[in-house]
């Protein structure tokens, strides 16, 4: 299968021939007794709803992880089309929430995944879902995620994952785990754009009246909610600095065009953001130059100018901490120039 595939969208680039007669990644969604609906209807939402849009499209099957009366809250059964054999043919399989963080996953369900895994599938988990990874081993050494709720009893419970908590979603060497709920969106938004591109999950992304991409390293949930009159100052500065960013922002400057004092500013801009100004500044920065490595052929020292990097070298290095890879190796995966690979 290959890592990324291109399809026909509006205002899209077009498939290339070859790739019409090579099968669409295949996706299996567990289902078990005790089922997290609203996880999974997540994975039927990106994976398997039908997108006429598209010429090519995954292939979602829902999988059975165990045998029995497959039952999800308010009386809902789900009949699954197949057994754990299926995940031996998969591209991509998705978790959602386990029916309990102290719940035995079952051994039939451990083999089947650890095999997959080998084979070369990705192994996704929304929520609690972890727990069934961790319990399969495939988080050993591994930065993973959860919900907040149970990312303390997942670091507890298995003491080899890498757990951090304040994250939406985490990729390591093709396993990735996500937080509670809507995160699972991010997650699966994020698998959309490594096989089709960042033109297509933004599509898919519009369709869900969604932002078209959140980083997984932005946190869950802020300590409190955010009112109209605590964010009124921030928020216009925060549409000001995406709109420019290549301009010199230093904190004095943001709380003067703010109107407020630093301190006043600090503590305002973190109950809004849940960051400090110069991270949130770095990562606005990091996610406007990778817009323009989507979407435009402009020279990786010009796009490190006009997203306000005083140099290549802070450019690399803040782009890697937040992305994982180099600028030059993200273009290879999702610049526009891959329409014709």
């Amino acid at each position: 299968m290959p890592k990324r595939l291109l399809a026909n969208h509006q205002g899209g680039a077009p498939v290339p021939p070859s790739l019409h007669d090579r099968p669409s990644p295949r996706v299996c969604l567990l289902a078990y007794d005790g089922l997290c609906a609203f996880e999974y209807g997540i994975g039927l939402e990106v994976f398997g709803l039908p997108r006429p849009e598209f010429d090519h499209w995954y292939h979602l099957t829902t999988v059975a992880a165990e045998t029995g009366p497959l039952r999800a809250i308010g009386g809902i059964r789900v009949e699954a089309e197949g057994g754990l054999s299926q995940l031996s043919h998969a591209d991509v399989i998705l978790v959602p929430g386990w029916r309990d963080a102290h719940a035995l996953v079952p051994q039939d369900l451990i083999s089947a995944l650890k095999a997959a895994h080998g084979n070369g599938a990705r192994i996704a988990s929304i929520c609690s879902g972890a727990f069934v990874l961790a319990a399969a081993g495939l988080l050993d050494g591994k930065r993973a995620t959860t919900h907040w709720r149970y990312a303390n009893i997942l670091a507890r419970k298995y003491p080899n994952v890498r757990v951090e908590p304040d994250v939406l979603y985490i990729e390591d060497q093709s396993i990735l785990t996500s937080a509670g709920s809507a995160a699972g969106l991010d997650l699966c938004l994020h698998i959309v754009r490594q096989d089709y591109g960042a033109a297509v999950a933004n599509s898919v992304a519009r369709r869900l009246v969604l932002p078209a991409h959140r980083d997984g390293g932005q946190q869950q949930f802020l300590a409190a909610p955010v009112s109209h009159e605590r964010g009124g100052r921030v928020a216009p500065l925060l549409d000001l600095i995406r709109k420019n960013p290549e301009q010199h922002w230093t904190v004095s400057r943001m709380a003067d065009v703010a109107g407020l004092t630093l301190r006043t500013f600090a503590r305002k801009f973190h109950e809004t953001t849940g960051q400090t100004p110069l991270v949130w500044l770095t990562a606005t920065r990091v996610s406007y130059a990778a817009d323009l490595l989507e979407t435009t052929d402009i020279s990786l020292n010009n796009i490190s100018k006009l997203s306000g990097f005083g140099s290549g070298e802070t450019f690399r290095r803040e782009f890697r901490k937040l992305r994982g890879t180099s600028p030059s190796k993200y273009r290879n995966m999702f610049g526009i120039d891959q329409a014709a690979t």
